[in-house]
């Protein structure tokens, strides 16, 4: 089982940024992929941004449209951590974050899961 711990969320005006991280433990060889989910108000969960590790599939990333330009998402192997990097964020950027792990193969398949941080941008 991998454990998965995240910080960084917070309230932060339109236009700012945020950095949030994602601690993972446990058994981490079971996992090869780390990503970022989001849910706003009401809504449903979202895949945000995700990325790989280890051989063949080594840093591959994906960024949701909605995203792209403004969010990066990288990971320290060796810390075994995942980062989101928030910019140029808007009011519609306002959700619960979640770090999710997982194995990819031909998709994404993440079923270990964080608590959740909260982002809340303000107009």
């Amino acid at each position: 089982q991998v454990q998965l711990v995240e910080s960084g969320g917070g309230l932060v005006q339109a236009g700012g940024s945020l950095r949030l991280s994602c601690a993972a433990s446990g058994n981490i060889i079971t996992i090869n992929a780390m990503g970022w989910y989001r849910q706003p108000p009401g809504k449903q969960r979202e895949l945000v941004a995700a990325i790989t590790s280890r051989s063949v599939y080594a840093n591959n990333t994906y960024h949701a449209d909605s995203v792209k330009g403004r969010f990066t998402i990288s990971r320290d192997n060796a810390q075994n951590t995942a980062y989101l990097q928030m910019n140029s964020l808007k009011p519609e950027d306002t959700a619960v974050y979640y770090c999710a792990a997982g194995w990819y193969g031909v998709a994404y398949d993440f079923d270990s899961w964080g608590q959740g941080t909260q982002v809340t941008v303000s107009s």
